[in-house]
């Protein structure tokens, strides 16, 4: 938050993707944190300029019943003072839809994307005389890019205080620019275009990212040896923290080569199918073939946000529906490889000699994902009476390098400032758990099932650690100074079915923390209990049934 308390209050609202976060930028200077995709502001955010505190609130989508917009509408009783932003495109029906939740506020209305209609016939003079007519102050602008005249238009009309006009409005524009159809428009050409943009970064950051990585593992490892040595020469505990094989130092090479440039390359990507309007035809595409198993379309994005880390896209379901949250956030826990999670499988194929395994590894992935939520979604999110929430087409465009580039920086500063601490208390859970026993005693125990599953006893301490940190397959499997598998692994099979058993039996510690942190213990306790279930069957069936093959 940065809100001023001498400051007036002004709360920005309007439908989601319609430019308000946009908006609050180009007002203060300040760039509203989210996610930049349909739904991505989820909490209201506070940012302040020298006149006025604009509350950027989550978007508002026709009968949502998410999270989200309840907090918007809750900050919408507790302020009077209301900037109403609507999309030049659909104004008319934006009007319609939102003014009645305003009739008793005082504020302006700003219509973005006005560059879109600027060529129509007199648009300016229409919107000049809905504007007197209403009795209301409402100015176009392209948000991103605001000129000071705006600004200055904008503060000057919030601070005149005019209350808005009761819904429905005598007069309107009498404009609606729908975008021009597309590929993604099209029937099955579309969706499998759609599938393969989203799961194209997944492969890509599997095969390239990880590629350079490994070159600079081992310089990186030989800078860190020193520091290395040093730790290991501390007290017991000190030196099991911080060395050993679960220390915090002996995984930095890992993290900072493999976790940090694939969060930073899914935020990129995001960003970059944002900012050209792509993710919102892609998520308009798959509807259809997403509601039978309790998602709407627009949830695959949040899954997407997954692969580069789970706890956002986990917070991000906010904005979903309350009919598809549960299943959004259950497809995130064992379908989003994450960032910890697949530079770690693809360090094992690697070591084994089988990356071409990465394409059968995200596909089984997303087969084990739908089967359990074809099994676990509610009736009544799977009904095809259910008209789970969609928006209509967006309009394509160049995207906008600025926000790409204050994404990656974003994402960076909440790596480091929240996953890194995270990451350190795991390493430190992690320590304390080999050094009583714990881990050793959970894989003893587990040994003898992994016979179950065609794999050698061995392969249990990849599970275990797994179920606590993603990259503890990795270490379960690996000798990681050498870079070679110390469980012997004999079959292509053998290795799909150890990285997949260890990364999907549960979510990690972090995952879980987050989960019931929004939905409560009881709904992450019959969740793990879901995802437990489905790895055990699907990787029995992975095991047994590719070996036949």
């Amino acid at each position: 938050m940065d809100c001023s308390e001498s400051l007036p209050r002004v709360l920005v609202i309007g439908k989601e993707s319609v430019g308000k976060s946009q908006l609050v930028a180009s007002l203060t200077g300040r760039w509203a944190e989210s996610y930049n995709f349909p739904g991505s502001t989820i909490a209201c955010d506070c940012y302040a300029d020298k006149f006025y505190n604009y509350i950027d609130s989550p978007g508002l989508l026709q009968r949502s019943d998410s999270d989200a917009s309840r907090e918007t509408l809750a900050a919408l009783a507790e302020n009077d003072r209301v900037l109403l932003v609507v999309n030049a495109t659909h104004i008319d029906q934006d009007l319609e839809d939102l003014l009645g939740l305003v009739e008793d506020k005082h504020g302006a209305v700003v219509v973005t994307f006005w560059d879109k209609v600027v060529r129509i016939p007199d648009a300016g003079e229409r919107l000049a005389e809905l504007s007197r007519r209403a009795a209301i102050p409402i100015i176009p602008v392209d948000a991103r890019r605001l000129s000071e005249t705006h600004r200055q238009g904008i503060r000057r009309a919030v601070g005149e205080g005019r209350k808005f006009p009761l819904s429905p409005l005598s007069q309107r524009t009498g404009w609606t620019v729908e975008p021009s159809p597309t590929l993604f428009d099209k029937p099955v050409i579309g969706q499998v275009l759609a599938l393969v943009l989203l799961t194209l970064p997944a492969w890509f950051a599997a095969q390239y990212a990880n590629a350079l990585a490994d070159r600079l593992f081992e310089p990186l490892s030989a800078l860190i040896a020193p520091l290395l040595g040093t730790v290991e020469g501390w007290p017991g505990p000190l030196a099991a923290i911080f060395g050993g094989d679960y220390g915090f130092v002996a995984m930095l090479p890992f993290l900072l080569l493999y976790s940090v440039p694939t969060v930073l390359f899914f935020a990129v990507i995001i960003a970059l199918l944002k900012s050209s309007g792509l993710v919102d035809r892609m998520t308009v595409s798959l509807h259809p073939l997403m509601r039978p198993f309790g998602l709407a379309g627009r949830d695959l994005v949040r899954v997407m946000m997954g692969f580069g880390c789970n706890v956002p896209a986990v917070v991000n379901t906010r904005a979903c529906s309350s009919c598809s949250r549960a299943n959004c956030v259950t497809a995130i826990g064992i379908g989003a490889a994450c960032s910890y999670q697949l530079p770690a499988t693809v360090s094992v194929m690697a070591a084994a000699g089988m990356t071409y395994l990465v394409v059968p590894y995200l596909l089984f992935l997303a087969v084990t994902t739908l089967a359990l939520l074809a099994l676990s979604a509610s009736r009544t999110s799977r009904d095809p009476q259910n008209h789970l929430l969609i928006e209509g087409r967006a309009f394509l465009q160049w995207p906008q390098w600025s926000a790409i580039r204050r994404e990656a920086v974003h994402v960076a500063k909440q790596f480091f400032s929240v996953a890194l601490p995270v990451f350190f208390l795991i390493c430190v859970l992690a320590a304390i758990l080999a050094r009583s026993g714990v881990l050793d005693a959970c894989s003893r125990l587990m040994g003898p099932l992994m016979s179950l599953f065609n794999l050698p006893p061995e392969a249990a301490l990849a599970v275990v650690l797994g179920s606590i940190r993603k990259d503890g397959l990795a270490i379960g499997l690996l000798n990681m100074e050498a870079g070679t598998l110390k469980v012997p692994l004999e079959s292509p099979v053998q290795v799909l079915t150890a990285v997949t058993l260890a990364g999907i039996f549960l979510p990690c510690l972090v995952t879980v923390l987050a989960i019931v942190r929004e939905l409560g213990w009881l709904f992450a306790l019959r969740m793990m209990a879901r995802q437990s279930t489905a790895a055990v069957l699907s990787c029995l069936v992975l095991a047994w049934g590719g070996a036949l093959f």
